[in-house]
């Protein structure tokens, strides 16, 4: 067995769609305790803000008048901000204390909507953006997703049963954020004093995000008496450990379905459909409203699929074929066939969004889950400004070639980590170590056995 899944038995039963004697691993359905509700509701609050303000920003830095190079930058810092904030909350975060540097956050949240909506210039802008506050997604994996991620293991680390509950809030929180633009009538003809003004909602999400840290309990914090004797208890609770080798493939492969990802974001998929289809904005924003929805249906039903086939099974079973959904959208002869091929592919695209959150937790001990939730969440962000440029490029071959390109990388992540899973005997049934080992095994490295 390797060292790394020895750390919690009863979660790495969850990786293992089979038990020794062929019955199917099944768990009982985790209950949600007072601080995961106060998490999933922070990550809800969270996602309305950013639903409702990322349909704004490029209107906004459109009406400012910023050239097209200006919003680049702008859109680039945003995402280098995410990676950095969230690798400075993986390093200090729970040197700091996990409630403290969350309250940090959504003050800071807070403070970057007074300053945007106050008509910042350009460079203070900038700085906004390389704090990691803002967001252009609606459902961030910034360094507040990070933290979530470790509090949240505390209760569920390997059956993706509160991981899916957590992303469908956020999913459905933001769908709801982003209908509240369309239904307010706002569009690229309003002032930019009211687009301005309009980013102060995010004042009333930071002081709530804020409130909502405050009232978590101290077991959302690393204990020190858990630290790892194979390294100093400091060391151990801020940096990557016996686990460094897992987590650092894990987020490379997370890096290459991150960059397939970044050929087909939001803003282009809107402009192939106007393009291709001639479509107005308003159906666009109804079919994304539409997508969200999805979404949010799709990371509540995986934890299902995910205890009766194992994460893994799970994550490439539902990703392979969403991505071969995805290329065959280049295809579409109408839009409404585009339509239905881009919903079946949300409706299995998403499912390894809790899955893979759950990954993660489980295949590392638990002073460990901070620095390996804001390694694997940064290295997705670090590969994203890479793709729109590609998708430029590729375009000049043919308008749906990123479909295409995207399908084929995403659908390339997920052969490779089946192979890698399958040479460390996840895909299959492996004797699994009784629960009294565990206390032993999380001390104590066994020695390697072959894959």
């Amino acid at each position: 067995m390797r060292p790394w899944l020895q750390y919690d038995v009863g979660a790495r039963r969850h990786l293992l769609p089979w038990r020794p004697g062929g019955d199917p691993v099944r768990s009982r359905r985790p209950g949600l305790t007072g601080d995961a509700r106060l998490v999933v509701a922070g990550q809800g609050v969270r996602a309305a803000g950013y639903g409702f303000t990322a349909v704004l920003l490029g209107a906004l830095l459109a009406a400012r008048g910023f050239t097209s190079v200006q919003v680049g930058v702008v859109l680039t810092a945003l995402i280098a901000g995410t990676a950095l904030a969230s690798l400075a909350v993986g390093r200090f975060g729970d040197r700091f204390g996990r409630r403290r540097s969350y309250a940090m956050f959504f003050c800071g949240l807070a403070a970057a909507g007074v300053v945007v909506a106050a008509g910042a210039p350009f460079w203070v802008l900038l700085v906004v953006a390389l704090t990691g506050t803002l967001s252009t997604d609606i459902v961030d994996n910034g360094p507040a997703t990070t933290l979530e991620q470790a509090m949240l293991a505390t209760e569920d680390a390997g059956t993706a049963a509160v991981y899916g509950r957590y992303n469908a809030v956020g999913a459905a929180a933001g769908a709801l954020g982003s209908l509240a633009v369309i239904l307010a009538g706002l569009g690229p003809h309003e002032t930019p004093e009211v687009h301005a003004w309009l980013f102060l909602v995010l004042v009333p999400v930071g002081i709530t995000g804020a409130i909502l840290a405050t009232r978590l309990s101290p077991a959302v914090e690393v204990s020190p008496g858990k630290a790892s004797t194979l390294e100093p208890a400091t060391r151990a609770r801020t940096r990557l450990g016996p686990s460094r080798g897992v987590v650092r493939r894990l987020a490379g492969l997370f890096a290459v379905d991150a960059a397939g990802g970044g050929l087909v974001t939001t803003g282009f998929l809107s402009y192939y459909f106007a393009e291709r289809y001639h479509v107005s904005v308003v159906v666009l924003g109804w079919l994304f409203f539409a997508v969200s929805v999805v979404q949010a249906i799709s990371v509540a039903l995986a934890p299902l699929l995910a205890r009766r086939f194992g994460l893994i099974a799970t994550m490439v079973g539902t990703h392979l074929p969403s991505n071969l959904l995805l290329a065959a959208v280049a295809f579409a002869s109408t839009f409404g066939v585009a339509v239905m091929l881009l919903l079946a592919r949300t409706t299995l695209s998403q499912m390894d969004v809790p899955t893979r959150q759950a990954l993660v937790m489980t295949v590392v001990t638990p002073e460990e889950r901070t620095a390996a939730a804001a390694v694997t969440n940064a290295s997705r962000y670090t590969v994203r400004p890479i793709g729109p440029l590609i998708a430029g490029l590729v375009q000049q071959l043919a308008l749906g070639a990123p479909l295409v390109v995207a399908g084929a990388v995403k659908a390339g992540y997920d052969v490779t980590l089946w192979g890698w899973a399958r040479h460390l005997g996840l895909t299959a049934g492996t004797s699994v170590r009784p629960p009294h080992a565990a206390a032993g095994a999380a001390m104590t490295p066994a020695p390697e056995e072959s894959p």
